[in-house]
């Protein structure tokens, strides 16, 4: 049954004839259900419109609204002052400043800047020709050459080459993630831990002499090698440690001095009878015997070896002491407020003790990686080089968290491969990996700063802290 204009009778959008003024109301009530404002049911929730239809929201104008769709709220919180955004920021700087720097060492694409007002492209196409050709070989040292793949593809070269820049990668990274393990600890317990380095040391140097002077077979002598580091790392950590809880003694002033005396004993230990290699006039000691040696993952071909993953499961043990076991909380409650913790009943000298005594057995077997992997088989005095420094890095990087360390580490290895492949590719000095470290280091210790170049939105301030020690 339909009315004259074809409305069947009863419809909702026309009301029975003879009932003027409930259709006036009615279509007040439309119009005023159509608008945004009166969109909503009696409980507060969206309404609809006569037709039955929700009405489509406003365009948002201001912050994040609940009308937002999903990739809007991505976007709005993307661009915050996070620590996702801030650490890809910083890492995006770094390598601005980092060309430019390539820029003014080089002194054939300086000379094209003397006429650029004249020809503006010379100079710009130099640039970028330098700077693209720089990181591309910084990224096919670090992580993978194209044109030896290709030539894999083509039997033209060896498996290995294809895998050798990622071997290198994770060959320099090893070290770093045990030593930014044992620098980011002491941060979490309130220690500001500057003797990773002669700790690491002093792991290097009884990693190696259990490795030349001990007569064992060959599962068993890795094992005792691989542990008398972690032990000479950890009692070089226990003075600090005993000093700072017994004495008060600030564990930076007596990490630093340790740092000297661990060097030193490396270079006197070295030429001494029974240790220094009598076939070699230099300073250097006896090779380490090949059953006390890590054993190579993807072959001799390449450098990479089983001290990554020990690397990983120290990784794992870390993250898992500090957020799942007593000593952990413990450990953290003294960081937090040594004098809340000791009102809490936890013995906070205790603590500190067992906290650099964890920290150097970090850095210890750190050292005896360097000398029981492939980096070196015998001990010199610039065997560890500078992994214990580098570690502090690399927990500042990491934000003092065991995987956020093992990725800034990853980061400092590639750096340090991929650096090898760009000075020898294209002639860009070694030294500019160190600056593109520190470049690194200060945007992400700088949070602030980021946030006013890019003008980054307002994010939790609790993201984006770094847990310092007490008294720096």
């Amino acid at each position: 049954m339909t009315s004259e204009n074809g409305v069947p009778a009863g419809s909702p959008d026309k009301p029975p004839a003879g009932d003027e003024p409930a259709a006036a109301a009615q279509h007040a009530a439309s119009a005023d259900a159509a608008s945004p404002q009166a969109a909503t049911s009696a409980d507060g929730q969206p309404g609809t419109v006569a037709d039955g239809t929700v009405p489509a929201s406003p365009v948002p104008t201001g912050p994040a609204t609940d009308g937002e769709s999903l990739g809007q709220r991505f976007l709005h919180h993307l661009w915050a002052a996070n620590t996702v955004t801030v650490t890809a920021l910083a890492l995006l700087l770094a390598v601005v400043i980092g060309g430019v720097l390539m820029i003014v060492s080089d002194p054939e694409v300086l000379a094209t800047y003397t006429y650029f007002f004249a020809r503006p492209g010379d100079a710009l196409g130099e640039s970028w020709a330098l700077v693209s050709q720089a990181y591309a070989n910084l990224f096919k040292g670090a992580v993978i050459n194209p044109d030896t793949v290709r030539a894999w593809a083509g039997g033209d070269a060896e498996w290995s080459a294809v895998f050798r820049p990622i071997s290198e990668t994770l060959t320099y990274t090893t070290p770093l993630v045990f030593t930014g393990l044992s620098v980011a600890l002491a941060f979490r317990g309130g220690l500001f831990n500057i003797g990773a380095q002669g700790q690491a040391i002093i792991g290097v140097i009884v990693a190696a002499l259990a490795g030349f002077l001990l007569p064992l077979p060959p599962v068993l002598h890795l094992v005792v090698a691989v542990l008398a580091g972690a032990l000479g790392g950890a009692l070089w950590g226990f003075f600090p440690g005993f000093l700072k809880a017994r004495t008060g003694a600030h564990e930076v002033i007596t990490t630093i001095m340790l740092n000297y005396v661990a060097l030193y004993f490396l270079t006197w230990i070295i030429v001494q009878p029974g240790v220094q290699n009598e076939e070699r006039p230099d300073a250097i000691s006896r090779p380490v015997e090949a059953t006390a040696q890590l054993p190579r993952l993807l072959g001799d071909g390449l450098r990479v070896h089983a001290g990554i993953l020990l690397a990983i499961a120290a990784t794992a043990a870390v993250a898992w002491l500090l957020n799942r076991s007593t000593v952990g909380f413990e450990l953290r409650a003294v960081g937090a407020n040594p004098d809340a913790a000791r009102t809490a009943g936890i013995s906070v000298t205790g603590t500190y003790v067992l906290l650099m005594v964890i920290a150097g057995g970090l850095a210890g077997l750190g050292g005896a990686n360097m000398v029981l992997g492939s980096t070196a088989n015998a001990l010199t005095p610039l065997v560890a080089a500078q992994i214990g420094f580098d570690g502090i890095l690399v927990a500042l990087l990491g934000r003092v968290r065991p995987w956020g360390v093992a990725l800034a580490a990853l980061l400092f290895g590639a750096l340090r491969a991929g650096g090898n492949a760009m000075q020898s590719s294209s002639g860009i000095s070694l030294e500019l990996v160190t600056v593109l470290q520190a470049l690194i280091v200060i945007f992400i210790a700088a949070p602030a700063l980021v946030k006013a170049i890019f003008q980054l939105r307002a994010a939790r301030a609790a993201r984006l802290q770094t847990s310092m020690a007490k008294g720096w």
